[in-house]
């Protein structure tokens, strides 16, 4: 009986554990700025550490950060006006997330939109 306990005891302190290095790094963002500008940052700790490090990777100016918790964030351009129609979206899964953004994109006015970047973090 005391080893049934131990064992199950055992189990439990490594669920627990397993549960907590899983979440742990459950954080991205997507930055998204004029002309096609972008940063992006996943598996971070906590979604403001995964805004901030977004920010800083942007390769323009960026004004948005959208953020995600085991899910994916997607940015779509107008591939022939990069500085003009775009969209973004988040979604919990991939094509859900790119879908939403390019059908942004078009209501912007966007005619030839195409998805600029995109993430997912955490099984997303």
């Amino acid at each position: 009986m005391r080893i049934v306990r131990s064992s199950l005891r055992a189990a439990f302190a490594a669920s627990l554990l397993f549960a907590s290095v899983a979440q742990t790094h459950a954080a991205g963002a997507l930055a998204i700025g004029a002309c096609a500008a972008y940063g992006y940052a996943y598996d971070y700790p906590t979604s403001e550490a995964a805004q901030a490090a977004a920010m800083e990777k942007c390769t323009g100016e960026c004004k948005h950060v959208v953020t995600t918790q085991k899910g994916c964030v997607a940015f779509a351009i107008d591939g022939r006006k990069p500085c003009g129609p775009n969209g973004f979206a988040n979604a919990p899964k991939l094509g859900a997330a790119q879908n939403t953004a390019l059908k942004h994109c078009y209501k912007q006015g966007g005619k030839d939109c195409m998805i600029r970047a995109w993430i997912c973090d955490a099984k997303g």
